[in-house]
């Protein structure tokens, strides 16, 4: 519990002392580069505080171009490992929630992120739209296609909204397989332990022939293409 507490504390403080002044820079600047940049160290140096170690393997496979990074969601911490690995800038799509906290908020709106809301299908489908567009001005993103925690670990089928987002902008998607998270921090639990987190960057797939007819086609290249990357216990039970 102590290493939970001191990471909340920890990320609460730069959330309060630190993002303002770097709030104030984008807006002077009309650049969030640095604003990220320093998100991303601050992330990074917190979880190595508390001894979870991230090891990124297959970098190689992530193309030059804008893509979609589609990866398993099993545990809280997964966007602290997750996103720190991705070596560029890229949005995020978020749950509604989260933007209403005061610095965070703003911040994430700067910083290109997309405001989800699962619970309204209308507002879930016009947040499709403003992501398509931001893939379409040249910003990557990144995604959970579950929608949600898995509650075991093991890897749950895929929606189809981030493979329409990927045939729409005619992004490629690279999959991701995040795995040892789950043992970290458990869905449902505050205890952090310290532990390994890998993620692991598969080959990219082209959204190229695909159309929206076929997004379940997309969708399953990727899906496999994740639980290959994932240990066996976190495959789905077949």
């Amino acid at each position: 519990m102590i290493r939970s507490l001191f990471l909340f504390i920890y990320l609460g403080v730069a959330l309060v002392l630190v993002l303002p002044w770097f709030i104030l820079w984008s807006l002077a600047t009309g650049k969030p580069d640095a604003m990220y940049n320093m998100a991303m160290r601050v992330v990074r140096l917190g979880l190595k505080l508390t001894g979870v170690r991230v090891r990124v393997e297959g970098v190689e496979n992530i193309p030059a171009a804008t893509c979609i990074f589609a990866a398993n969601h099993i545990s809280t911490i997964d966007p602290l490992a997750f996103i720190p690995a991705i070596p560029r800038r890229v949005g995020i799509l978020v749950k509604k929630e989260l933007f209403r906290i005061p610095f965070l908020g703003p911040a994430m709106r700067m910083a290109d992120f997309v405001e989800v809301d699962r619970a309204d299908r209308e507002a879930a489908a016009a947040s499709v739209d403003v992501a398509v567009e931001k893939l379409k001005k040249g910003r990557s993103l990144a995604a959970y296609p579950e929608g949600t925690r898995s509650p075991d670990g093991r890897l749950r089928p895929f929606k189809k909204g981030t493979f329409l987002m990927a045939i729409q902008a005619g992004a490629p998607v690279v999959p991701v397989s995040i795995a040892g998270a789950q043992k970290v921090m458990p869905k449902g639990a505050w205890k952090i332990r310290g532990g390994d987190i890998v993620i692991r960057f598969g080959p990219a797939v082209s959204a190229a022939g695909y159309n929206l007819e076929r997004r379940g086609e997309l969708l399953e290249r990727v899906q496999a293409l994740v639980t290959a990357g994932l240990p066996p216990e976190q495959r789905p039970i077949e």
